[in-house]
């Protein structure tokens, strides 16, 4: 943990506080998108999960979503019980989780106001998430993940 960032140092102190079944890794290249994460890593895309930041009815929902599928935000909306939704502009990203777009991870974040985490994601054994910076990483079983995070179920994304 030797001079992380100050985001990724977040992150590692919320798993370290709920004692969490969790890996940070620190990469050498930058992994903004689930294809260079999981080249990066050695994983396929569907184990990358993006936290995407959407504005459901004025409010900020994260949708946790395998990196080789994209949400549907009618879905999105709906699980979150909101009329629409929309992509959260990049200064909304940083105002409501303290993250940069592309290295958000999906903890901790107290403003955020509800999580969803997509149905297939759960099929996975390990899942691989933002760990504050798009050079760091974390991998976790898919059910410490939902514990960590307590996000509802739902179905997230396109056909």
């Amino acid at each position: 943990m030797d001079n992380w960032p100050e985001s990724v140092e977040r992150v590692a102190a919320f798993l370290v506080a709920h004692g969490a079944e969790a890996r940070i890794e620190e990469l050498s290249q930058d992994t903004a998108t689930a294809a260079d994460a999981a080249e990066a890593v050695g994983a396929e895309q569907a184990a990358i999960v993006k936290s995407l930041v959407a504005i459901c009815d004025g409010s900020p929902v994260v949708a946790l979503v395998p990196g080789d599928r994209r949400a549907d935000l009618a879905k999105v909306a709906r699980a979150a019980g909101a009329a629409e939704a929309r992509i959260a502009r990049a200064a909304e990203v940083e105002e409501f989780t303290g993250f940069t777009p592309g290295a958000v991870a999906p903890f901790p974040l107290p403003k955020v106001t509800a999580m969803l985490v997509e149905n297939t994601l759960l099929a996975q054994e390990l899942v691989w998430i933002g760990a504050g910076s798009t050079r760091h990483l974390a991998v976790l079983p898919a059910a410490e993940l939902v514990r960590l995070t307590k996000a509802r179920p739902a179905d997230l994304v396109e056909v």
